[in-house]
């Protein structure tokens, strides 16, 4: 959780001073026990928790203490001015994970979290887990923020619904 703290920190000053437009953090579940009370086991043996009770409550301690640190930079970039808003605003920050269920591997139903980058926010969309959308419908909405004039990304059969732009 440092780690992560440092790296979202820097991070946020790379953005704040124009150093850098692109920030690319794999945070990887890690084998290390972390250093939070409550918790004995890694990220990684967490998340493959076969239902045990005992660590799916520590993988949530884990997990909420890694989304205090996404809360605490999406704050900072809030609070940082940028031309006629705020870094937030200019900034599209997007947080995914390869499993919806780490611990059978399944791919299905990803946790994906997007915020800033002028869009419209404060909702949670659930879209049909038997018959889902692609997770690149999401980035040809990101590629079509960012002013590329495009309808196709990988696998997207067009953009993600419910996914709309702030007005101007």
């Amino acid at each position: 959780i440092g780690r992560t703290r440092l790296l979202f920190d820097l991070s946020h000053l790379a953005l704040q001073t124009d150093s850098t437009r692109l920030i690319t953090i794999m945070l990887a579940g890690n084998t290390q026990v972390p250093p939070i009370e409550g918790v004995s086991l890694g990220h990684h043996d967490l998340s493959h928790h076969g239902k045990d009770p005992s660590k799916l409550s520590q993988l949530q301690i884990v997990e909420q203490e890694t989304m205090k640190t996404v809360r605490d930079l999406l704050s900072k970039l809030q609070q940082s001015k940028e031309a006629d808003s705020n870094l937030l605003d200019h900034t599209t920050v997007f947080l995914g994970s390869n499993l919806g269920d780490g611990s059978s591997h399944s791919t299905k139903n990803l946790p994906v979290l997007l915020a800033g980058g002028g869009f419209n926010h404060g909702q949670h969309l659930a879209f049909d887990p038997d018959n889902p959308p692609p997770l690149c419908n999401l980035f040809v909405n990101m590629l079509q923020r960012m002013g590329i004039e495009t309808d196709k990304f990988g696998t997207s059969t067009g953009t993600l619904t419910g996914v709309e732009m702030k007005p101007v």
